[in-house]
């Protein structure tokens, strides 16, 4: 296929177009209540097609699918694009590099070892999970009142992905969610993943989206976060290309979370377009913990797919799962700033990527309004226009939701 900037570079807000692929897949499969033929494209019958039957008269197109149910993209308001709200982090758990403690690790949070969790945030079993689902709603109301309205819920198969908590939390706060589907890294893959194919995968994501996850009815709104680490194992890529699949018959963009390495979501999207998938419906998440050099960003942006910095609140240099020097807040708006001057500022997305306790409010941290609280008026500091603000928190985030 031609270079990932070929044939993308589109800086006015107007749809960017595709690539030419040279190369796709092929498929034909008939599995339980569908059939779906990949040649270029899919098609998918439903014996109980009324959502089938919605996407492809339109009726669903411009919609975006929460937990609660189909809303106007319009009604979302501010919304964050990668948070956790129920997770089971438990397999991230690994002993502090420099400063390990058995007790520390076992330890219920507290003020006296908050600073020591903060550090070495994987380090503390009581710190990788949040599953408390009063405390959560309350976390997310806080959300609302900082004038949040919508929050994209990034779990996805493997790391507690839980529909009935998303829907207790939604009601609990009037807050939109949107829920995610697919798979995470391959350290969390069913243990039949080995074993099943492509086809497989597309159809158990697209029964998230369509029909509910797990037969609790709640549908799932994006693909999402795909897992992929470095380099791409054989199930990631499985994993990948079965998102791809799924996007083109759900219209539901994909979100990524690319291996930390700089080339990792250029590979991807190059897998991705191979595989069929609309790269102007997918996001490439984590760039605050991957990609650091100013042309590859822009190399990115070129093949039209949405940046996510989404990190925001973690002030900290020290990263304990790589050897990089991970950006401050400062720092990210200041790459985010050079992306939009440079013409993306309609391509940008944003979060906090919390999935742990102590970045909560009530264990000490900024929670899930840290980005409408302190990141907006800083952002006005730096020079940002309110439309380019508008964008990032608002307009974009409701454009790639709104189902295509």
């Amino acid at each position: 296929m031609p270079p990932l900037d070929s044939g993308f570079r589109r800086n006015d807000g107007s749809c960017t177009q595709h690539p030419q692929v040279t190369h796709r897949a092929s498929y034909r499969f008939e599995l339980r209540f569908l059939t779906v033929r990949y040649n270029g494209h899919v098609t998918l019958a439903l014996d109980d097609a009324t959502w089938s039957d919605a996407m492809a008269s339109g009726q669903n197109r411009g919609l975006v699918q929460t937990v609660l149910g189909l809303i106007p993209a319009a009604e979302l308001g501010p919304t964050t694009t990668h948070e956790h709200l129920q997770i089971d982090f438990s397999f991230m758990y690994r002993p502090a590099q420099d400063s390990s403690s058995q007790i520390l690790a076992d330890a219920p949070i507290t003020l006296e070892n908050l600073g020591w969790i903060r550090r070495n945030y994987y380090s503390n079993r009581a710190n990788i999970t949040l599953t408390d689902v009063d405390a959560t709603t309350s976390e997310v109301s806080l959300y609302r009142e900082a004038g949040g309205g919508a929050i994209v819920d990034a779990t996805s198969v493997g790391i507690g992905r839980d529909p009935d908590a998303l829907v207790q939390f939604s009601r609990g706060s009037g807050v939109h969610i949107v829920m995610g589907a697919g798979f995470y890294v391959d350290a969390v893959h069913p243990d039949d993943m080995d074993g099943r194919n492509v086809e497989d995968l597309a159809l158990e994501i697209t029964t998230d989206i369509v029909e509910g996850v797990d037969g609790s009815g709640v549908k799932a709104g994006i693909i999402g976060e795909v897992g992929c680490t470095w380099p791409l194992t054989s199930n990631e890529r499985k994993s990948l290309t079965a998102a791809a699949i799924a996007q083109t018959e759900t219209g539901a963009a994909v979100l990524i979370h690319p291996g930390r390495h700089p080339d990792a979501p250029s590979q991807i999207l190059e897998l991705l377009a191979d595989s069929g998938a609309d790269l102007s419906r997918v996001i490439i998440g984590h760039l605050d913990l991957t990609v650091f050099e100013v042309d590859t960003l822009h190399r990115i942006a070129s093949s039209g797919c949405y940046l996510e910095w989404d990190l925001f609140g973690n002030e900290g240099s020290y990263y304990p799962l790589a050897d990089i020097d991970m950006p401050n807040d400062a720092q990210r708006l200041d790459y985010i700033k050079q992306i939009t001057d440079a013409g993306y500022s309609y391509r940008i997305v944003i979060g906090h990527d919390i999935a742990t306790k102590h970045r909560l409010v009530r264990y000490g941290g900024h929670g899930y309004g840290h980005i409408l609280q302190n990141i907006v008026p800083i952002m006005r500091r730096k020079g940002f226009s309110e439309d380019t603000i508008q964008a990032i928190t608002v307009d974009n985030p409701a454009r790639v939701l709104a189902l295509a």
